[in-house]
Parts: C-alpha cells; structure tokens; sequence
C-alpha cells in the first residue's frame, strides 16, 4: 500500500457510522469480548468512492446482506438506510476520492460458538485513499510470489461470503511475499489451479485473449465481473477456466482486478515475467473512465 496510510487507524479524525450513529472516529469502539474478534463471525465490503462517489453501491450493499445471510444472520438496517448513511459519512468525512468499509458482526453478549443471541453491529467507515499499490510499482507492473497456502475446497469454507476468516492466509501470504521483495502473492486453489492474488482476481493474456480462473471457491470480484463486460464490449474474447500454473510461461500479460486495486499490470510472478501491453493497457483506461464517470447505475442496466 502507499504512504498515505501511514496514521494508524485509531487515531484518525472524521467520523464513523456505528449502529445508526455519527460517532468520533476515535469513539467508535468495540468488546474485547466481541464475537466477531475470537469466531470471525464478521462480514465486511470493500467500496472505491470517486469524484464523490461510490462506484457501483448496490452491487457492494447487495453483496454485504447476502455474505451476512450465509453467516447465518441479518444486518438489523434497510440497504437503503446503510446507503444513505454511507452517502452522508462521505460528505462528513469531506472525501472526494477515498475507500468504504462497510462491516457487520456478531456482538459480545455471548462468546461460544455459538452466538445466535448475540446482537448484530454494523459499522462504516471512509477516508481518503488513492491507491492500493505504490503508484510506482503498479506503473511498471506489481510482482507476485505463489504462495504456500492455498484456497480451501468450496464444501470446506463459504467462499462467496466476503467474510473476515477467508483472509487470514491471505495475510500470511502476503506477509511472505513481502518479505522476499514482492508486492502480493499468487494464491492456488486445493488442486493446484491458479486461484487469485491475495485480495484479487487474476487475468491472463494471449493471443488477443483473456483467461481467467473459474470462481468457483474464491470470491468473484464486483470489478472481475466489471472488467469482463468492459473486454466483451471491446470484442475481446474472455474463457473462464481452470488455469494451471505450469502455463504461465504461454500469457504474454498478466493483471490483477479488485475494488482496492482496480485493475493493476503484473510484471512477474515468480521467475515468470509479463510485459503490459495493449489488453491490460486498454481496459485500465477503460476502468477508469467508467469509474470516474459512474452516475449510480449497474453497467448490466
């Protein structure tokens, strides 16, 4: 991540939406003995805001209550409510180009494994952040390292929950990959298949192509699902399949796509090297055009 986030979070100014509430950044506050802290039973989104706005709120908002339902619990607001909140903490907040933290998780009035009584929070938060990666690295092409850990077989995890306890492997991955002069880790899947970087689908090119793993035990990204209809309207052919690692050497491109990392060229995974070219080039631009001058509606509208 870059330097603009160098204040630790706690001590931020501005403010929070908790439980209905404006609150002082430094005021919204939680149990140690929260549920959500020692069983994961949390859920959270991640929302890009440009010029003011948040880029495709309905789909995230959508996403967050359906990864509650799979958790076994309910978010106790309307999606209208949490977006209207959303829309009035960004006004707050004074962000014009920044990042949204929607989260909802069990409380502290039981800490079991079971925790059906527990009260459900929700909480949302903003602030300014412009990118994911260094804005030098991505220029060039972020680096990847495939990790040691891999993503667990569908009946193993509920995978399309963006849910808190999917990304503890994504940390220690990351944290590994970092270690060794990285920027993120290419994740496998329980097979062996490439899966996803750590908080990131994967895109591949060749031939005037792109491939893409098939999501079927990893979350399939809001901007996947974006970048996709942008290379279709482009008449570039996309094949969503099982790609294996030992093909890499055949992509002559390679980027990553996720709500905090947009769509972001990739230079190397391990000794394998890409160069960004025209298809990663053109649907950056694409993407950024469409973000920058998103008026509320999905792009399937």
């Amino acid at each position: 991540m870059t330097g603009t986030l160098t204040v630790p979070f706690d001590q931020r100014e501005g403010h929070i939406w908790l439980d209905g509430e404006f609150v002082e950044w430094k005021d919204a506050k939680i149990h140690v003995l929260t549920h959500g802290l020692h069983y994961a039973s949390c859920v959270y989104e991640g929302e890009r805001v440009y010029s003011g706005n948040v880029f495709r709120l309905r789909e995230h908002t959508d996403r967050l209550y359906r990864s509650a339902q799979i958790l076994d619990f309910d978010i106790p607001y309307s999606k209208d409510e949490l977006e209207s909140a959303t829309t009035r903490l960004i006004e707050l907040n004074g962000i014009v180009d920044g990042y949204v933290r929607p989260v909802a998780w069990r409380g502290s009035e039981q800490i079991s494994t079971s925790a059906r009584a527990s009260r459900i929070h929700v909480a949302l938060a903003c602030w300014s952040w412009p990118s994911y990666f260094d804005p030098a690295a991505k220029k060039r092409g972020i680096t990847l390292e495939t990790a040691s850990w891999r993503r667990p077989p569908p009946s193993s995890s509920p995978y399309q929950a963006k849910a808190s306890s999917h990304y503890m492997i994504a940390t220690l991955s990351k944290h590994h990959a970092e270690a060794n002069g990285y920027q993120d880790a290419l994740m496998l899947d329980w097979r062996g298949w490439i899966a996803e970087a750590t908080s990131a689908n994967v895109f591949f090119a060749r031939d005037g192509e792109l491939h893409t793993p098939t999501p079927d035990c990893f979350l399939d990204g809001i901007t996947r699902q974006t970048v996709i209809e942008l290379a279709r309207e482009q008449n570039i052919k996309v094949v969503e399949r099982a790609i294996m690692p030992d093909e890499l050497d055949s992509f002559k491109e390679c980027f990553v796509t996720g709500t905090a990392a947009e769509v972001c060229p990739v230079s190397r995974i391990d000794q394998h090297a890409f160069t960004p070219s025209a298809i990663t080039f053109d649907l950056m631009s694409a993407y950024s055009d469409l973000v920058r001058n998103f008026q509320g509606a999905s792009i399937h509208e």
